[in-house]
């Protein structure tokens, strides 16, 4: 997809559609003054009459243009200017960009007419995401899609800004669209497709295009690296266990290490603990985590961010044959922790265990996590908001404000010591699963046991990571959220 700006005053801009975002409460610009003396008074009009979107994400098209370059209009509701937020521009531009990409090779232009709080820079950045991710869908093995990816986007820029700033803007836009494409598509592609060894070989093919170092474990290199608690929910698969690991070095030598964790089970029958068809029919999801990170991983690359960042992806999966694990094993984990298994199904916090362990001794000075872990953070928190745990506050505070400025939703929920109490074990040092209460918490506490005391943040992506149906403003099946906070977080690291 060509993703560029323009200058040209609207009514001469020649596309398929001319998107325009209004706010509910405004006094037009030159610029949509203009596209209203083309089309004879319409919008003047439609305003009169009170037909014009007020509402965010509220969509009218104008399918009769006559007067303008461009074939037709889409008029997009921003809400009441002063609470325009990221978000709330974003979801409005998802929303156009679904609305507009149902034809092949369809040319887009996007400007807006708005005098809210975000700056020019946010917008335009903002605008190129989304509709680099609005047009793709996941029908990925469809003979005919439902959308297409455009052949132009043209973001109409206002001439008196400072349009290297802009540029900047549209690039870093289109990257962490591009990322966050990338996510979706793995966690969409078929789990025959993206088992461990489909995973590393992606990986390696995306490192070598974005000039990321890349180093793929392979199960004997995992036995020697007394990796106990991930091979254990590898034993019933077919498919050997892998560990990738991407390394972006843009801070020096000597600078510190942000060390990016990620649960990478390609597909998760439960294990003995079986799952149920209908639980388990998404369950190519649940290596979500991976997937993040290795979005964000070529996101940071291709920005050239001046810090170091290495992202581990523990993949495996978890499956049932004779050599499964089993309900009473006793494992021992790469840092010495034995973990007694009450559960196969809680296998997501065994992987972590020890790409957690091997993330800290390898000298990661800080950590984040990502894993699509607990069905109680989405009876927690629903199906939007990601879980966060952190067992150091500022580092926790950092996080939540990147994802605050990326517009991306995140809860903190706590990591009180009493949880602890629910894991103790007869029989070893720790149990792999409470009781019913809290579940999402005394898994982060389950966690917090591998980090080596290194200030670590845990994000349950479980409830967004994965769409269940699809929305005016975003497509069904992967979501590729926290990409973008990953990203932020990396760029104000340490």
């Amino acid at each position: 997809m060509n993703c560029q700006l323009a200058t040209t005053p609207w009514p001469e801009v020649q596309a398929d559609w001319l998107v325009i975002g209004i706010p509910s409460q405004w006094e037009p610009s030159a610029q949509l003054a203009s596209v209203d003396q083309a089309l004879g008074g319409t919008l003047t009009r439609l305003r009169e009459a009170g037909d014009l979107p007020g509402k965010p994400a509220d969509l009218l098209p104008i399918h009769d243009a006559t007067g303008l370059a461009a074939k037709r209009v889409l008029l997009v509701g921003l809400g009441d200017p002063a609470k325009l937020t990221v978000a709330i521009f974003e979801k409005a531009m998802r929303t156009a960009a679904r609305q507009t990409s149902e034809k092949k090779e369809s040319q887009v232009a996007v400007g807006w007419d708005t005098t809210g709080p975000l700056e020019s820079f946010a917008c335009l950045q903002s605008a190129a995401t989304a509709f680099t991710i609005g047009c793709v869908g996941q029908d990925l093995y469809r003979a005919e899609p439902g959308r297409f990816v455009f052949s132009d986007v043209t973001i109409l820029a206002d001439a008196s800004d400072d349009q290297e700033t802009l540029n900047t803007a549209l690039e870093r836009g289109r990257i962490l669209g591009d990322a966050i494409n990338l996510t979706r598509e793995m966690i969409n592609r078929s789990p025959a497709e993206i088992d461990p060894a489909g995973f590393a070989n992606r990986a390696r093919g995306v490192a070598a295009d974005c000039g990321l170092s890349c180093e793929v474990l392979d199960e004997n290199r995992l036995q020697y690296e007394r990796m106990g608690a991930l091979l254990a929910v590898a034993a019933g698969s077919d498919s050997p266990p892998k560990m990738v690991i991407l390394e972006h070095r843009g801070g020096g030598d000597e600078g510190p290490v942000l060390g990016l964790c990620g649960k990478g089970v390609t597909f998760d029958s439960g294990g003995l603990s079986l799952k149920t068809s209908e639980q388990m029919k998404t369950m190519k999801c649940d290596m979500s985590g991976a997937a993040t990170v290795l979005g964000a991983m070529t996101a940071i690359a291709r920005l050239k961010l001046p810090v170091n960042v290495i992202g581990y992806m523990g993949l495996t999966e978890n499956m049932v044959n004779g050599s499964s694990y089993k309900l009473g094993d006793v494992l021992t984990a790469r840092n010495g922790v034995t973990i007694e298994v009450l559960n196969t199904d809680a296998e997501g916090r065994l992987v972590l265990a020890d790409v957690l362990s091997y993330a800290a001794d390898q000298g990661a000075d800080r950590l984040i996590d990502l894993a699509t872990l607990t069905g109680a953070c989405v009876v927690a928190l629903g199906e939007e908001i990601s879980g966060l745990f952190t067992n150091e506050t500022a580092w926790g505070e950092k996080v939540l404000a990147a994802a605050a400025t990326c517009g991306e939703e995140i809860w903190k929920l706590p990591l009180f010591e009493p949880y602890a109490e629910l894991l103790k074990s007869d029989v070893a040092d720790v149990k792999n699963i409470g009781n019913r209460w809290g579940g999402a918490i005394t898994a982060a506490k389950f966690l917090e046991k591998f980090v080596a005391g290194k200030p670590w943040v845990h994000l349950d992506i479980a409830g967004p990571a994965f769409a269940s149906s699809n929305k005016a403003a975003r497509e069904g099946g992967a979501t590729g959220c926290m990409v973008r906070t990953l990203v932020e977080a990396a760029e104000n690291f340490p």
